[in-house]
C-alpha cells in the first residue's frame, strides 16, 4: 500500500493509502473512456499531402489526438541512447552542476534553465506562486522509498542542443507537417524539452493550462495558444502517462481549485490519460486542463517534447516572463528561434538520406543557410534562451 501525505495548506484531503480502491478504480475508468474515444490512429495524409481532416476535425473537438507507431525504429534506438546520457550526466541537484561522478553536469556553463530535479514522487508547483501560479492546486505526494536519491530529473529544457536525436526528430517530416495543418505554413516554435518519469520516483505535475497571453485577447480561441507534440518513447499508461480534461481547450480559463473542491481530491473528474505504446505520439492543446499524478509504477515514462504556435499569437506579443526574460517577440526573434526548424530538417536529412525531407515556407528560400554542421552544433549554447512562450 501506497502512502502519501497532503502538503499543509492543500485543501484536498484524500489520503491515497486508505483510498488505493478508488485510484485504481479512476485509472480503470479513465483508461476505458481514452481507449473509447475516437482520436487515435496512424497519421494519415490526403491526395495532395494534406492531413486527413478527420484527424483535424477530432483534434479540435478533443484537445488531443494520438497518433500510433509515429516514430521509426532507428528513431527510437537513437533517442534511448541520447536519453541515458541525459539521465546520466544530471546534476546532483537544482542548485549544483555536477553529475553524481562528481564531473561537470551537461548543463554546467549554461545561462538557460535546462535541467529541472525534483524530489522524488514531489510535487514542485502544485499551489505555489512559481510560473505566474498557473499551478493552482497541489497534488498528493507519495512517500518515496528510504533509499531514494535526494533528487531526479524531471525535466530537461532546451534538448535540441543537448542530443542530436531529439533535434533530427524535431525535423521529422510528418510532425512538422502536422505542425502546419494546425497552425499554417507559418508556424512558429515554442520550446523542446525531455520529460522523465522514473520507476517509482516520477514527480507530479499538478493540472494545468500552459498558456498565459491571450485568455482576455478579444480574437481569442481553441488554437490561441498552441500545441505541444510528445512522443512516447517507452509507451505510456494511466499510471505514468499525462491526464487531459477532453475539450477543456474550449472553455477559456477554468476555475481547477473548484474542480478540485467538488471532487475532494486530486482526481479531477472526466479526465482521461495518455494510453500510449513506443513511439506514439501525442499532440496536445496547451489550454486543456492537464497534468499527472506522481509515478508510483514500475514502469519508466520519457516524453520527447516539442511545441508550436501560430505566426499571428506570437509576432509582436509581450512574453509573460515565463519561459525566459520578459521580451517582444519580434520578427527578428521569431527567424532566430525558427532556424531551430532548418537545422532540424537538414540534420534529419544526413540521417535519414531517403526520407523526403519537409519544407518550411517561412526559411524555405534560404535553405542552404541552414547545414546542420559541428560548428553549428557549438553555437546552439543556451539557444531557448529565445523560447516562444505564450
Amino acid at each position: 500500500m501506497t502512502n502519501v501525505h497532503a502538503t499543509a495548506g492543500d485543501r484536498a484531503t484524500v489520503d491515497f493509502g486508505s483510498d488505493e480502491a478508488a485510484m485504481t478504480r479512476y485509472k480503470e475508468e479513465g483508461t476505458a473512456r481514452a481507449l473509447a474515444m475516437d482520436n487515435r490512429g496512424p497519421v494519415r495524409f490526403t491526395a495532395d499531402g494534406k492531413l486527413d481532416p478527420a484527424i483535424l476535425e477530432s483534434y479540435w473537438r478533443h484537445g488531443f489526438y494520438i497518433f500510433e507507431n509515429f516514430a521509426t525504429e532507428q528513431d527510437r534506438k537513437d533517442l534511448e541512447r541520447d536519453v541515458a546520457e541525459l539521465i546520466d550526466r544530471a546534476p546532483v541537484s537544482n542548485d549544483v552542476k555536477v553529475d553524481k561522478y562528481g564531473r561537470p553536469a551537461l548543463n554546467a556553463g549554461l545561462k538557460a534553465k535546462s535541467y529541472r530535479m525534483v524530489k522524488p514522487l514531489s510535487d514542485p508547483l502544485g499551489g505555489t506562486a512559481k510560473f505566474l501560479g498557473r499551478h493552482p492546486i497541489k497534488m498528493l505526494e507519495p512517500d518515496a522509498a528510504p533509499d531514494a536519491p535526494d533528487y531526479v530529473v524531471h525535466n530537461v529544457s532546451g534538448s535540441l542542443q543537448h542530443s542530436e536525436a531529439c533535434l533530427r526528430f524535431y525535423g521529422h517530416p510528418n510532425l512538422l507537417a502536422i505542425a502546419e495543418a494546425v497552425n499554417g505554413p507559418d508556424f512558429t516554435p515554442f520550446s523542446e524539452s525531455v520529460w522523465v518519469k522514473q520507476p517509482r520516483l516520477g514527480g507530479s505535475v499538478a493540472w494545468h493550462q500552459d498558456g498565459f497571453t491571450h485568455w482576455d485577447a478579444p480574437d481569442w480561441d481553441a488554437g490561441s495558444h498552441g500545441f505541444n507534440s510528445m512522443m512516447q518513447l517507452y509507451g505510456c499508461d494511466a499510471a505514468n502517462g499525462l491526464w487531459v480534461l477532453p475539450g477543456s481547450h474550449r472553455l477559456g480559463k477554468v476555475d481547477i481549485p473548484n474542480l478540485r473542491d467538488a471532487e475532494g481530491s486530486d482526481r479531477l473528474p472526466g479526465a482521461v490519460p495518455f494510453i500510449c505504446n513506443p513511439g506514439d505520439l501525442a499532440i496536445t492543446n496547451r489550454q486543456t486542463v492537464h497534468g499527472s499524478f506522481a509515478n508510483t509504477s514500475d514502469k519508466i515514462r520519457v516524453t520527447i517534447n516539442g511545441g508550436f504556435h501560430r505566426r499571428k499569437s506570437v509576432l509582436d506579443v509581450r512574453s509573460g516572463g515565463i519561459h525566459n526574460a520578459v521580451t517582444t517577440y519580434d520578427a527578428a526573434h521569431i527567424k532566430q528561434r525558427a532556424r531551430l526548424v532548418m537545422y532540424a530538417i537538414d540534420a534529419r536529412r544526413q540521417r535519414f538520406p531517403d526520407e523526403t525531407p519537409y519544407v518550411y515556407a517561412p526559411l524555405a528560400k534560404h535553405a542552404d543557410d541552414y547545414a546542420w554542421t559541428p560548428e553549428v552544433k557549438a553555437s546552439l549554447r543556451d539557444y531557448n534562451l529565445l523560447d516562444i512562450g505564450i
